[in-house]
């Protein structure tokens, strides 16, 4: 499989919707003209990562932007219509929107066609969300026929749970922090906890306020741990990717950030701060992926992970196993299985057979 990753510029992420959707079309226009499959029309799977009210299979209105996106002129459109008409725009390439999917569903319907038992998708990247397989009577907004399949993908929008502030008992100061600077203070409350977007931020201000304290670095710490979002999440990774006792990665990534002179105890006590907030946003993701577990109630399980923090953190895995464990009913169990760029080649998979029906119907 030939594939690219391009990157969205922040002023596009938070200008004009057409800018956005623009941006995307040159994309697609650069792969398609680098690979030559610019000639005849194509058909796409194009997964969409943001809250949207799924019309139908083509058909999708942004509810709400998350992950630090903010485009004018799209919450309440359909964003198939907008892609299609930035297409259309440039004239250069030839493109059939044939699906619109959650990442999470793409990550789902990616494993399920190597594993049968897969039933939850479970993203761990940026954001966070998942969805699962729930039987069709249990679904009290279906609003469909009731002789289609009985079961459908439910997309849970878990990075907003706690929205309605059923995550105070456990929130920080640091998570409140972190959302009254956010662009939507007050929602996505649960991403905000576990996210690649914001793990590294909330370690961030946990190790700035023991340096104030001079409970670190002697109080003189890198002046870049006093600048929002200069702490990324990947180093909270690579920090934890040392062996027990050994401060090699902790070095260079303190060097990185300014700071030559750190001793064994400082380094030692980055890592403590590191694996307390890796630690906590796992055992919440297992939390999570343990409710849906209970609720389905079947014996075994598959979910199907994909996202960056889940795939590059050295211990992300083994804490939420351990934590679901822990969590789930007697006599269930689970697997989780890595499903690589699972959100993509899954939506590759919904539009080939969207594109396979269309053809059997027109026969």
């Amino acid at each position: 499989m030939e594939s690219k990753i391009f990157a969205v510029p922040q002023s596009v992420m938070l200008g004009p919707g057409t800018g956005l959707f623009d941006h995307i079309a040159e994309c697609l226009a650069t792969f398609m003209h680098e690979h030559m499959v610019d000639v005849s029309p194509l058909p796409l799977g194009f997964t969409f990562s943001f809250p949207c009210s799924q019309e139908g299979l083509t058909k999708a209105r942004l509810a709400t932007w998350t992950k630090g996106f903010k485009c004018s002129g799209v919450e309440g459109e359909d964003v198939v219509r907008l892609l299609q008409e930035a297409i259309a725009r440039r004239g250069d390439i030839k493109i059939d929107v044939m699906a619109v999917l959650n990442d999470t569903t793409g990550t789902l319907m990616a494993c399920a066609w190597k594993n049968q038992a897969c039933r939850i998708g479970l993203i761990l990247g940026t954001g966070i969300n998942a969805c699962y397989v729930e039987r069709l009577e249990n679904v009290q907004l279906w609003d469909g026929d009731y002789d289609e399949p009985n079961q459908v993908v439910i997309n849970t929008e878990l990075g907003a749970f706690g929205d309605n502030g059923t995550l105070e008992f456990i929130r920080t100061e640091y998570d409140r922090t972190i959302d009254q600077h956010s662009l939507n203070p007050g929602r996505q409350l649960f991403e905000k906890m576990i996210s690649g977007m914001y793990m590294g931020e909330v370690t961030r201000l946990v190790l700035a306020q023991l340096t104030r304290e001079g409970l670190l670095f002697d109080g003189m710490g890198p002046e870049v741990l006093f600048e929002p979002g200069q702490f990324f999440t990947k180093y909270v990774s690579e920090i934890e990717s040392d062996k027990k006792g050994e401060y090699t990665c902790c070095r260079q990534v303190l060097e990185e950030l300014g700071y030559e002179d750190a001793s064994d105890e400082d380094c030692a006590n980055v890592r403590y701060i590191c694996e307390a907030v890796s630690r906590r946003a796992a055992h919440i993701a297992a939390a999570a992926v343990a409710c849906l577990l209970n609720k389905m109630g079947q014996k075994h399980v598959t979910v199907a992970v994909d996202g960056s923090l889940y795939r590059f953190h050295p211990h992300f895995h083994d804490l939420m196993v351990e934590k679901i464990r822990q969590l789930i009913n007697p006599g269930l169990t689970f697997d989780l299985m890595l499903s690589e760029d699972g959100s993509g080649r899954g939506a590759a998979l919904v539009a080939a057979v969207a594109v396979r029906i269309g053809c059997l119907a027109a026969r």
